[in-house]
C-alpha cells in the first residue's frame, strides 16, 4: 500500500504523527527557492565515497516557511564498527512550542565495508501530555525486522530484510556518503513496519546554500514521488551531515531543516 505516510523520511515520519495532535491548520506547501548554481571550487564535483565520521550538528526547523523549532543530529561510535545516529526535534515556536513537541529517534547500526546495517531503532514522541514509544529490532540472522511498543499491530512485522537495507534515519548518512555528480542513488528503506524503495537524483552542478553568513558549495540530491511528495538534501565536501534537508508532503506541507553549526567528534 503506497500511502504518503510510507514515503516520508525520518523527519516526516516523526513530525507526521505529532502535528495532527497539535491540530495545526493545513496550509498549501511552500517550496523553498532553489539555491544558485556556481562553478567555482570543483572539489565537490570530483568527490568519491565519503568516510563515516562522528559529529554533532544543530539545525533550525520551519514548516511552510514559519519557524517551528530546533533539531539536533549526531553520530557517535559505540564500539568497534558499531555506531548510533540520533535525531531530536524540539518545538519552540507557535503551537509546537506551547504543546511541548519533543521527538527523538535513534538507530544503532554497523558500518562494514562502507555499508550501513541497522541493528535497533527507537522512537519517542511527546506532545500535548501524550507520549508514545516504539522499538524496532533488525534480526539479520533471521532475516527479518519487527517492531513493538506504541505501534499498530499491522506495523509490528515481521518485515523480510534484504542485503543493503537501511532505516529512514540512515538515509541522511547514505546520501552524504554516496552523492556524486549526476548519479542515481537507490535505497531500500525498512522502517516503521514497512519496506519501500527510494530513488534519488544527484545534480551535476554545484549550488551555493547560504546559512547565515556562511555559503556552502553543495550538491543537491532530490527524491520525488507520486502526488507531489518529495525530499531534497544538500551535501557539501568535507561536511559529515547534510547542509539542508527539505521534506515536501501533501499532508504536512514543507518541512525545512537548515544547518546552524556542526563539529566532528572522535
Amino acid at each position: 500500500m503506497n500511502t504518503p505516510f510510507a514515503k516520508r523520511c525520518a523527519l516526516g515520519l516523526l513530525l507526521a504523527s505529532a502535528l495532527p495532535m497539535l491540530a495545526l491548520a493545513q496550509q498549501a506547501p511552500v517550496v523553498p527557492a532553489p539555491p544558485a548554481a556556481v562553478s567555482a571550487d570543483t572539489s565537490i564535483l570530483t568527490r568519491g565515497p565519503q568516510p563515516l565520521q562522528g559529529f554533532q550538528a544543530s539545525y533550525t526547523v520551519s514548516r511552510n516557511g514559519s519557524p517551528l523549532g530546533t533539531a539536533s543530529m549526531q553520530v557517535v561510535n559505540v564500539s568497534g564498527n558499531q555506531w548510533r545516529i540520533d535525531l531530536g526535534i524540539r518545538g519552540t515556536q507557535g503551537l509546537a512550542g506551547i504543546a511541548g513537541l519533543n521527538l527523538q529517534q535513534s538507530t544503532v547500526f554497523t558500518a562494514d565495508g562502507g555499508q550501513f546495517r541497522p541493528v535497533t531503532q527507537s522512537t519517542v514522541r511527546n506532545a500535548l501530555f501524550s507520549t508514545s514509544k516504539s522499538v524496532g529490532i533488525y534480526n539479520w540472522a533471521k532475516g527479518s525486522a519487527t517492531w513493538s511498543g506504541d505501534i499498530k499491530k499491522s506495523r509490528q512485522g515481521p518485515v523480510a530484510l534484504q542485503s543493503g537495507d537501511i532505516s529512514a534515519l540512515l538515509v541522511d548518512l547514505a546520501v552524504v556518503r554516496d552523492a556524486r555528480p549526476g548519479v542515481t542513488l537507490n535505497y531500500r528503506v525498512v522502517d516503521n513496519g514497512r519496506a519501500r524503495l527510494q530513488q534519488y537524483a544527484v545534480g551535476s552542478e554545484q549550488q551555493v546554500v547560504n546559512i547565515g553568513e556562511t555559503g556552502y558549495q553543495t550538491l543537491p540530491v532530490t527524491r520525488t514521488t507520486a502526488g507531489g511528495d518529495g525530499m531534497a538534501v544538500w551535501v557539501s565536501e568535507g561536511v559529515p551531515t547534510p547542509i539542508r534537508i527539505t521534506q515536501t508532503d501533501n499532508d504536512i506541507g514543507t518541512l525545512d531543516l537548515q544547518l546552524i553549526q556542526y563539529k566532528v567528534i572522535q
